[in-house]
């Protein structure tokens, strides 16, 4: 018999991993949670293949049509800025410049003020079933051009490009059909009462969703009779100005919908301007804090959604296969530039090991690198300064005494890019625990019972979102009540629907989007 060949050795080789580490006996669940600790004890057989077989490039070729310059977007057509300054928006990718972008000034926000104000008045009146079709235009036509919008998304944000084609754009248009439906039905929404759109509405949104962040501003405000100026991260302004093309061709009002784009200083503008009956902020808390104060007693609505530290809590009797899962997905989706990611995990102290264990197996797989390879996981840092940003926190954990895991991966040379991390034996008093890193990192805490989960989650000043990983419905009940979050995910993470009111309180804001609530934001009650 011939021997056989090393490459067949090694693609037959499997093993038992090791995930016989006895956790500790501190289980006080019950009897079916201790059941599910000595079962989870069971050693797992584990195929592994090493470095056999590699993934080859997968790279999206649709072009992006991404214009050499832009200008800005007001009373429906493109001009040049006011304030002749301009600035160059940069591919966190490779680095790569992308396009040159005009920066407005205060006489440009002015116009596009002045601009939304005239078009208020015929908006305002459409009866609402014609505001409708504009909004289903548009939600179509996003969808035909579906494909190219995903690679300038990923191309200016640094996304995988799978999530902006599979979620991004998807939940975009679903959310403009969604209030496209409720456009000519608004007296539903609060019974017995009259509803009239407040005016001009003043809107800036972040970097980490730029599509989708516009589309849930935008749909509601349109949909309610409001007209909008509207001003994207600096860092992500493209999509809101290819954005502009798809207006144009679904024959909005010019006027309704004007685009400013600029650095802080140009948000500062749209903020504060006086013919802003409203501002809705999606954003940093610090500036969300900011933003607060200089509208105290200007009798301007406001809505803000700010940032968060939500805890990612699971129990022994939880499916745990699945809620590693849901553990991924809730801190590595987007590289953790998701303002409600699952950036503390709390597992019960008896599974804490294993648990550790499969999401260390679990980041051994996950690909990090081009995100316009459709095999990538886990895609480039939206910017150099949010780059340091991370590493700044992620060193304090090591100087506090956490213990940090990163799989071994090769990062591009070019570009802006950071390995999904772990830290475990976090406590409540590190930095990593308490501030918000909004990258790929996890800190990893334990806990004995669910009074002790609660209080250690409900320990931030943040109060966005959290998750609950359980095989008892009571206790999702239980621990739903008494999370402070805006938002409880059950068995699941990072699961959005236009119909879903989203929002937080405490520092992560006030107000909602999406739903009948979002909607009731964008409306004055008679």
């Amino acid at each position: 018999m011939a021997p056989k060949s090393k490459k067949a050795k090694n693609a037959k080789k499997a093993k038992n991993a090791d995930n016989s580490k006895t956790p500790k006996d501190a289980d006080k669940g019950g009897k079916g949670d201790r059941g599910q600790a000595a079962a989870a004890r069971k050693p797992a057989r584990e195929l592994l293949f090493g470095d056999l077989w590699e993934f080859d490039p997968a790279p999206e070729s649709a072009d992006p049509r991404i214009e050499e310059s832009y200008g800005l977007f007001i009373n429906g057509r493109f001009s040049a800025p006011k304030s002749r300054k301009h600035f160059t928006s940069v591919s966190p990718r490779d680095g790569a410049a992308l396009s040159r972008i005009a920066s407005a000034g205060k006489a440009d926000v002015n116009a596009a003020y002045l601009a939304a104000a005239r078009a208020f008045a015929k908006w305002s009146q459409l009866p609402g079933r014609e505001r409708g079709k504009f909004l289903f235009r548009i939600a179509r036509l996003l969808q035909d051009r579906s494909r190219e919008f995903a690679v300038a998304e990923t191309l200016d944000g640094g996304k995988p490009i799978k999530e902006s084609r599979d979620f991004d754009l998807p939940m975009a248009a679903a959310h403009f059909f969604y209030h496209a439906g409720w456009a000519d039905k608004l007296d539903y929404l609060a019974p017995g009462r009259r509803c009239e759109p407040l005016g001009v509405v003043g809107q800036v949104i972040p970097w980490n969703f730029p599509l989708l962040m516009l589309a849930w501003k935008l749909a509601p405000a349109l949909a309610a009779g409001n007209t909008v100026v509207l001003k994207p991260a600096e860092t992500t302004s493209i999509t809101a100005l290819k954005f502009a093309s798809i207006l144009q061709d679904a024959g909005l009002p010019p006027g309704v919908v004007n685009i400013v784009t600029g650095a802080g200083d140009t948000g500062a503008e749209v903020v504060n301007h006086p013919k802003a009956a409203k501002v809705a902020f999606t954003g940093s808390t610090e500036v969300g804090k900011l933003i607060q104060r200089s509208l105290a007693g200007s009798g301007k609505r406001l809505t803000l959604e700010l940032g968060g530290k939500a805890a990612n809590i699971v129990f022994a009797d939880a499916p745990l296969d699945q809620a590693v899962e849901g553990i991924v997905n809730g801190i590595f989706f987007n590289q953790g530039h998701v303002c409600c990611a699952g950036s503390r995990l709390l597992v019960q102290e008896s599974i804490a090991g294993l648990i550790v264990d499969k999401l260390r197996d679990r980041l051994a797989v996950l690909r990090v690198g081009d995100p316009l390879d459709k095999n990538t996981d886990v895609g480039a840092i939206n910017s150099g300064e949010q780059l340091d940003k991370i590493r700044e926190l992620v060193q304090s954990g090591i100087d506090e005494g956490a213990e940090i895991h990163q799989p071994k991966c090769r990062l591009p040379e070019k570009g802006w890019y950071f390995p999904p991390t772990l830290f475990s034996g976090v406590t409540q008093s590190h930095r990593i625990a308490r501030e918000e890193i909004f990258g790929p990192v996890l800190s990893i805490l334990t806990f004995r019972t669910p009074a002790e989960a609660i209080e250690k989650a409900n320990n931030t000043a943040y109060g966005l979102s959290a998750g609950v990983w359980t095989d008892k419905g009571s206790r999702i009940l239980k621990m739903a009540a008494e999370l402070k979050a805006g938002v409880v995910w059950a068995n699941t993470y990072n699961r959005f629907d236009p119909s879903s009111p989203f929002g937080g309180y405490k520092e992560s804001g006030f107000g909602r989007e999406g739903g009948k609530h979002g909607l009731l934001d964008y409306l004055k009650l008679g």
